[in-house]
């Protein structure tokens, strides 16, 4: 694994936030300032096909990855796009459950939950709480 590569790995790795390829490559940059950010996609390409990072193409956001590869699903808050894990064991079940689907050969699946995230949450409780003190 070349050294540019092995530091986009470890930065996505390091990430809990399920990054964008230009906040990769922000992170990368301190510790390779002259990696360009065509560089970071192409090796987040890679890394993804060889099943080291995943690809994240959720519903109404960029192109996200995720430096955690075990089976899990993801949360997105509807306001402000923030992406989180959810861990549940239903992939077996729901996998078990979907074989012969008109006639397809499941091989996988995603699933993503949509929500409102803790701080948009909060904000929106305190937009609330003062619209009803006006009155």
């Amino acid at each position: 694994m070349t050294r540019q590569r092995r530091v986009v790995l470890e930065e996505v790795r390091r990430f809990r936030s399920h990054p964008t390829a230009a906040e990769v490559h922000r992170l990368v940059r301190k510790r390779l300032p002259r990696i360009s950010l065509a560089t970071v996609y192409r090796n987040l390409d890679v890394l993804g096909r060889c099943g080291l990072v995943r690809k994240l193409e959720l519903c109404g956001t960029r192109m996200r990855f995720d430096g955690d590869v075990r089976d899990h699903y993801h949360v997105r808050c509807v306001h402000c796009g923030r992406i989180g894990d959810v861990r549940v064991k239903a992939a077996g079940r729901i996998e078990a459950a979907s074989r012969g689907a008109g006639g397809y050969e499941i091989v996988g699946h995603r699933l993503e939950f949509a929500g409102i995230c803790p701080s948009c949450g909060k904000k929106k409780r305190v937009r609330s709480s003062a619209g009803d003190n006006r009155s």
